[in-house]
């Protein structure tokens, strides 16, 4: 029985043959893929699917360096002070545009960067304790409306995107309620299934498991758009018109690195994204393959950064 990445070798070998006679000079050796997050997790799983694509587009090898900690800033910022000659590459999550609100960063997060492509992008699932009256989103605001302070929200920790999915709620319906911190989103969802905290903003593959054996109920997705792989979830901004909060991946290169290079590499990303088996993937954890030009990913970097930034000055 061969494993996914296996069968993801496989597919890659039969879609993308032509390319590597493509590559040029680029690249002549192995091309490191920082991940500034711990191995295991939702980035480093994406990274890991990614790479072999990559590896067999150009016919070197991209291999995956976990660099964890500071919410990521770390790993980034080996990533930025990289030398640009497209031998050192990065797969970033929406906590990227996070940090700037958070830390005093040693590097600049959109002048330091040369964007790739994004990979994927998808909503936070908003979850209740079934015990909550509150059936639904409008619901919810009612009860948080009529007993202001009373309802405890949970998050992956102070300053998490999805700390902030929360408070940029509480702003925009003009609710207060009691924002509960986690290391990480793991513990959060079991004091949310206990009963300590009354709902939380969390990724689809958090919570959806305890949502399907009734432990906890889905009321909502906080992209614009119903999810494709949540389609029975309305919206937040179907109650809350212009709410807007999503996780998505994407790839980033140091400032300065050669144009053509990272060309090249956004041109592989569009097949590899394509790939059923890596799609499958990407579904589980409640993410759509997302690709995108430079420019266009760089635009988003800079929208997110400046979004929760006005946040953060309102709380």
């Amino acid at each position: 029985m061969k494993t996914k990445r296996e069968l993801l070798l496989l597919a890659l070998a039969a879609c993308l043959p032509a390319a590597q006679a493509q590559t040029g000079k680029w690249p002549d050796k192995p091309v490191r893929m920082v991940v500034p997050f711990a191995p295991g997790g939702g980035t480093d799983t994406i990274a890991r699917m990614v790479a072999p694509g990559l590896s067999q587009e150009f016919g070197q090898q991209f291999v995956v360096d976990n660099r964890g900690g500071a919410g990521g800033t770390i790993g980034t910022e080996i990533l930025v002070r990289a030398d640009p000659d497209g031998y050192t590459i990065g797969l970033v999550a929406s906590s990227y545009a996070t940090a700037p609100v958070l830390y005093k960063l040693p590097y600049d997060p959109i002048k330091g960067i040369k964007p790739v492509s994004m990979t994927d992008v998808g909503p936070f699932v908003l979850a209740v304790h079934p015990s909550l009256k509150a059936a639904n989103v409008k619901e919810l605001i009612a009860l948080a409306r009529a007993k202001p302070g009373s309802l405890n929200y949970g998050s992956s920790g102070n300053g998490s995107t999805l700390h902030l999915a929360g408070e940029l709620f509480g702003q925009m319906t003009g609710t207060r309620s009691v924002h509960v911190p986690y290391k990480g989103t793991g513990p959060a969802v079991i004091d949310l299934i206990g009963g300590q905290i009354q709902f939380i903003f969390a990724n689809g593959p958090s919570v959806l498991p305890h949502v399907k054996a009734g432990k906890l109920r889905a009321i909502a997705v906080t992209t614009p758009r119903r999810s494709p792989v949540m389609p029975d979830l309305p919206t937040v901004s179907d109650f809350v018109p212009g709410y807007l909060a999503t996780s998505w991946h994407g790839m980033l290169a140091p400032a300065g690195t050669p144009k053509a290079i990272v060309s090249r590499l956004n041109q592989a990303l569009s097949r590899i994204l394509k790939l059923p088996i890596l799609q499958e993937v990407l579904h589980k954890q409640g993410l759509e393959p997302t690709h995108s030009t430079p420019e266009e990913f760089s635009r988003m970097i800079a929208d997110e950064i400046a979004r929760w930034s006005k946040v953060m000055k309102k709380k």
